[in-house]
């Protein structure tokens, strides 16, 4: 009996231990259709870079698609804790990495979290928290929303090879709604409950990387 190529595996990043578990406890890893892996990178561009860097280039990885998830900083004045931001494409100190298929991950999240704002647009990396002017500066650059390792995520993913990449966040604080410590505010929890709800958005972001294309 002959059996066909394994799937594409999806490799999901985040940098928290409170990021892993809201995903872990949020659906069934591999109801996408192929093998899905959460990977905790820790904190900071540098040790995304390391962490998706090491898993990519072992046989199992290396032609996985890749998803970078958890919480972010808004921009955007009106911005709430537990908008959804969909990442058109990262920026970072070397360069811009454009994501796939987000217009299928905006419908996909409006379906799986009904009633909570998704906005779609530049994604900056930062090495520090942002706060304050910081905030507003890099708004006035054209991005929607700030973390600290999705475009380092990304763009180690695609300087390992050709590969399909994408980011999605949800907000933790916002320009009227800063937080000092995630989990201790309302805002925190609230982002924590819609990264839980996001898994079923992926999987159907994987799956259809996997169909045939006519």
């Amino acid at each position: 009996m002959t059996t066909g190529p394994a799937p594409t595996p999806l490799l999901v990043a985040c940098a928290l231990g409170i990021e892993r578990l809201a995903l872990r406890s949020g659906g069934r890893l591999g109801a996408a259709g192929g093998p899905v892996t959460v990977v905790r990178t820790g904190m900071g561009p540098q040790a995304a870079e390391r962490a998706v860097t090491r898993m990519l280039t072992t046989p199992a990885f290396n032609e996985a698609a890749v998803l970078a998830t958890g919480f972010c900083a808004g921009l955007a004045p009106g911005t709430h804790p537990g908008d959804l931001v969909v990442a058109e494409e990262t920026r970072h100190p070397g360069g811009v990495t454009p994501c796939v298929g987000t217009e299928l991950l905006v419908k996909e999240l409006a379906r799986t979290v009904p009633g909570r704002t998704v906005h779609t647009g530049p994604l900056t990396g930062s090495d520090h928290v942002v706060r304050g002017h910081e905030r507003a500066d890099l708004y006035a650059t054209g991005a929607l929303a700030v973390d600290m390792e999705s475009a380092a995520t990304l763009h180690s993913a695609v300087r390992t090879g050709a590969r399909p990449v994408a980011a999605v966040r949800v907000v933790v604080d916002a320009p009227e709604h800063e937080l000092v410590r995630i989990g201790t505010v309302r805002g925190g929890i609230s982002a924590f409950r819609v990264l839980r709800a996001v898994l079923p958005a992926f999987f159907e972001w994987h799956r259809s990387l996997l169909l045939p294309r006519r």
